[in-house]
C-alpha cells in the first residue's frame, strides 16, 4: 500500500511538471545533491552519515548483489509472482527529418522510464529525510526496452549515466534520443497530406508474465508537454500524441506500448516552387491561342511551356517514392497539365497544316496575281510580307471567282478556324472542370 500510495504521487507530480525540477538539476550534474525533506534537522555531518548509511542499505557497495541487478522485482518482498509494471512516456521534441522516399521519420525524443525495484525502498525519517538518490545507471537492473520500428538510434546528448532511486521503492531515468524509426506514409494529399507514424516500445526477452509496459502520464499531457519542449518550427508540426497497449506474440507473449505520433506538413513551399508555376504555365499556354503574327512562334512557344512542365515533373520524381500505393494529386496535376499542353500543341500543329495547305492551293489558283518564291503566300500589293487569314481568304475568293470546282480552299480555311475555335472553349471547360474536382479532393 505504501509504494502505491508513492506511486499515484508520484505519476501526480508527473502530471503536473513539478517532478522536472528535480531531474534539472540532476541533468545538470548535481545528481549526488539529493531532495531532502528534513534535513534540516540534520547537522552536515549526520547528513553525510545518513548518506553513508543509505548507500549501504541500498547494496551499491558490494559488486555481487545480484538481485537487484538482473531481476525486475515487484513492490513488496513477500514473494509474490505478480509481473513488474514499467512505466514509460514519450516526447518528440524535434521533427529533424521525414525522408519520403525512404518511408523514414528522424526524431528528437525524450524517454522517461520508471520501474520498481522492492529491495531499493528505506524509510526517510531514518536517512535524515532524504528521499531520492541518484547512483550509477549500470549498478542496477534496467528495462531491455527495445523500438520495434527502430531503423538507427543515437543519443541526442551524452548518454545520462546516473538513475534515480525513490524512497518508495522505483527507479527513473532519462534519455534522450535521435531516434529514425519506419513510418508508412500516405503520399496521396501531399503536400496537404498528415501523416501518423508509431513508435513501439517492447522487451526484447521479458515475457508478459515478468513486466508489463504501461504509460506514466495521460494523453494530454503527453501531447501539450511535447509541444511545449518542440524545438524546431520546420516542415511539420506536432499535431498529436496518442498511446495504446497491445501485445506481441511468437515464441512468447510481449507487452506493448505503442505510441502514435500524428504530424502535418505546412504545404506553402511546395505551393509556391510547383503548384503555382505549373498553374501559371497552364494560363500563359490559354493565352497563346491569342497569338495571331506567326503560326509557327505559338508552336514554339508551347514547346517551351511543354519543356518546363518537364522539369516540374522531375522535380517530383525526387521527392515522391516510387512504389506509392495511391498516385500522389501532385502527380495527377502537373501531368494533366502536361497533358492539356501537349494536346494544344497537336491542336496547333494540325491547324497551322490546314492553313498552310489552303494558302498553298490558293497561291496555285492566283498565279496570275499572287507568287510565292519561298513556298509562302505573298500579298501582291506588298511582295515582302506573309498572307495573313483575310488575305487568304481574299485569294481564295479570287480563285472561286476564276474555277468555282475550288471552293475547298475557302473551306478548309473556315475549317481550320472553327476547329480553333472550338478546341479553345473545349479547352477552357476542361481546365475549369478539372481544376474544380482536384481542388474538391485535394485542398483541406
Amino acid at each position: 500500500m505504501r509504494q502505491q500510495k508513492y506511486l499515484r504521487h508520484f505519476s501526480l507530480l508527473n502530471m503536473m511538471h513539478l517532478h522536472w525540477l528535480m531531474f534539472l538539476l540532476i541533468l545538470l550534474g548535481w545528481v549526488f545533491d539529493a531532495q531532502v525533506t528534513g534535513a534540516q534537522n540534520c547537522s552536515d555531518v549526520e547528513y553525510a552519515e545518513a548518506r553513508k548509511r543509505l548507500f549501504e542499505h541500498l547494496g551499491m557497495d558490494k559488486n555481487d548483489a545480484q538481485k537487484t541487478r538482473t531481476w525486475p522485482l515487484t513492490f513488496g518482498n513477500n514473494g509474490s509472482s505478480n509481473p513488474a509494471d514499467i512505466y514509460m512516456d514519450l516526447y518528440v521534441t524535434s521533427i529533424i527529418k521525414v525522408d519520403e522516399k525512404a518511408q523514414s521519420l528522424t526524431t528528437q525524443v525524450q524517454i522517461r522510464t520508471a520501474w520498481p525495484i522492492g529491495d531499493l525502498e528505506w524509510e526517510e525519517k531514518k536517512f535524515c529525510g532524504i528521499d531520492t538518490f541518484a547512483a550509477p545507471k549500470d549498478m542496477f537492473w534496467t528495462p531491455d526496452i527495445g523500438i520495434v520500428e527502430s531503423l538507427k538510434t543515437d543519443f541526442g546528448t551524452k548518454d545520462f549515466p546516473n538513475v534515480v532511486l525513490f524512497s518508495f521503492g522505483f527507479t527513473f531515468s532519462v534519455a534522450i534520443l535521435s531516434l529514425t524509426t519506419a513510418c508508412k506514409m500516405d503520399l496521396h494529399m501531399f503536400p496537404f497530406d498528415s501523416q501518423s507514424c508509431k513508435i513501439t516500445f517492447q522487451s526484447t526477452s521479458y515475457s508478459t508474465q515478468d513486466i508489463t509496459i504501461n504509460p506514466l502520464s495521460e494523453k494530454d499531457v503527453i501531447t501539450v508537454t511535447s509541444q511545449e519542449l518542440f524545438l524546431a518550427q520546420g516542415e511539420w508540426d506536432l499535431i498529436n500524441i496518442t498511446y495504446s497497449s497491445s501485445t506481441y506474440t511468437e515464441w512468447i507473449e510481449m507487452d506493448q506500448l505503442i505510441y502514435q505520433i500524428d504530424i502535418k506538413r505546412r504545404p506553402l513551399l511546395y505551393v509556391i516552387n510547383i503548384i503555382v508555376p505549373v498553374f501559371f504555365f497552364l494560363i500563359l499556354d490559354v493565352a497563346s491561342f491569342f497569338i495571331v503574327k506567326n503560326g509557327y512562334d505559338k508552336l514554339g512557344f508551347k514547346v517551351t511551356l511543354l519543356l518546363s512542365i518537364s522539369v516540374m515533373l522531375l522535380i517530383l520524381s525526387n521527392t515522391l517514392p516510387s512504389t506509392a500505393d495511391r498516385i500522389p494529386l501532385i502527380g495527377v496535376y502537373c501531368c494533366a497539365v502536361f497533358c492539356l499542353i501537349g494536346i494544344s500543341l497537336l491542336e496547333t500543329i494540325f491547324v497551322n497544316y490546314l492553313k498552310a495547305e489552303t494558302a498553298n492551293r490558293g497561291s496555285v489558283e492566283t498565279t496570275s496575281t499572287v507568287s510565292g518564291q519561298d513556298g509562302g503566300v505573298r500579298d501582291p500589293q506588298n511582295p515582302g510580307a506573309t498572307a495573313t487569314d483575310p488575305q487568304i481568304i481574299s485569294m481564295c475568293n479570287a480563285a472561286t471567282q476564276r474555277k468555282p470546282q475550288q471552293k475547298t480552299c475557302l473551306y478548309w480555311t473556315r475549317v481550320a478556324r472553327t476547329i480553333d475555335v472550338t478546341f479553345f472553349v473545349l479547352y477552357i471547360i476542361t481546365i475549369i472542370v478539372f481544376l474544380s474536382v482536384l481542388g474538391k479532393l485535394w485542398i483541406p
